[in-house]
């Protein structure tokens, strides 16, 4: 009787360690690891530098731009809740609007692995959606890991 009782708890023991790795496992996203960006390595004096390409997109004025003030107050919110969302995702690393009132009205660049990736990501946007802003990509070779100085 107490040799099927310590068989009965290592069954037991063994059906809950293999749950929990199940479990463990299953938490893990199947593709976590990241996307393979285009790189070369730049030597500039004694030093190595990783470039990678990266996609610059202009924000341009569209063709549909006569939405009234809500409309267009509301489609504007619902652009920089989307830029954001991206750039907390890692997938943009900076945005913003030009300073002029020319008809390129900012600029935004992905960290994606593709022309078509950023230019669908772009295409997503809601001002894009509604017409206010169409975008103009274009790749952008930079030193991996550089910002504005």
């Amino acid at each position: 009787m107490e040799q099927a009782n310590r068989k009965a708890r290592s069954l037991n023991a063994l059906r809950s360690l293999l749950i929990t790795n199940i479990m463990v496992i299953c938490s893990f996203p199947l593709f976590a690891q990241e996307p393979s960006f285009e790189t070369f390595p730049y030597e500039h004096g004694d030093s190595t530098i990783i470039m990678q390409k990266y996609f610059l997109v202009f924000l341009k004025q569209g063709p549909n731009r006569s939405q009234d003030e809500a409309e267009a107050s509301r489609i504007q919110k619902e652009h920089l809740a989307y830029l954001g969302d991206l750039f907390e995702k890692g997938v943009i690393c900076m945005n913003g609007p030009f300073g002029d009132d020319g008809s390129i009205r900012g600029a935004t660049v992905y960290r994606t692995a593709t022309l078509e990736e950023a230019k669908k990501l772009a295409g997503n946007d809601p001002a894009v959606k509604a017409g206010r802003l169409e975008v103009e990509v274009h790749p952008w070779w930079l030193a991996r890991g550089s910002g504005v100085r």
